[in-house]
């Protein structure tokens, strides 16, 4: 099976995609978070101020949140390859000995539509779970449409709000999933 058939919703190959921790300060995963950031601010710069984002609103933006929260011992970043080519990254952080935050999931344009969120997801399940975390929550905004229906899709369920305005002054979606087949509280 091929990723053209899995693009016209047949099944998956999952042995397309590669998913591996690096390291959040390499320059392979600062140029995959850039490109995270780059997409989800356009189009909240485009709603909101009818352009896109500047280099310099990006680089104050990585100034501020750096990624540092995906860094071990207490976070990974998950750097997806599809054919080999660097396609996304989902990193997720421990808030405590129950719980994880899913963040900066991204998959590149190009290999959108292919089943690589469902492998970023998984995989950033299977840590959670290796962390012995019992639940996933997430934060995100209304306007990504096609992330909120993927994370229905995948079990999260809408929650109240889990963190402050200033810790996520863009929130406007919050969800969580339970691990092993409990319901989001």
């Amino acid at each position: 099976m091929n990723d053209a058939h899995a693009a016209a919703g047949g099944p998956v190959p999952r042995s397309s995609w590669t998913v591996a921790p690096q390291p959040v300060g390499s320059p392979e995963s600062a140029a995959m978070l850039r490109e995270y950031l780059v997409d989800v601010a356009d189009r909240w710069y485009v709603i909101h101020h009818g352009r896109t984002s500047t280099t310099e609103e990006i680089d104050e933006h990585l100034a501020e949140d750096p990624n540092d929260s995906l860094a071990p011992p207490d976070g990974v970043l998950l750097v997806a390859r599809h054919g080999g080519e660097r396609a996304g990254c989902v990193g997720l952080r421990r808030l405590d000995a129950r719980t994880a935050e899913l963040k900066r999931m991204y998959v590149r344009p190009a290999k959108r539509g292919l089943g690589g969120a469902p492998v970023l997801l998984a995989a950033a399940e299977d840590v959670a779970r290796g962390w012995g975390v019992a639940r996933i929550l997430l934060d995100t905004r209304k306007d990504l449409v096609e992330a909120v229906a993927l994370y229905s899709r995948h079990g999260f369920a809408h929650v109240p709000r889990y963190n402050t305005a200033e810790e996520a002054p863009y929130s406007e979606v919050w969800m969580a999933k339970e691990l092993g087949g409990g319901q989001a509280r």
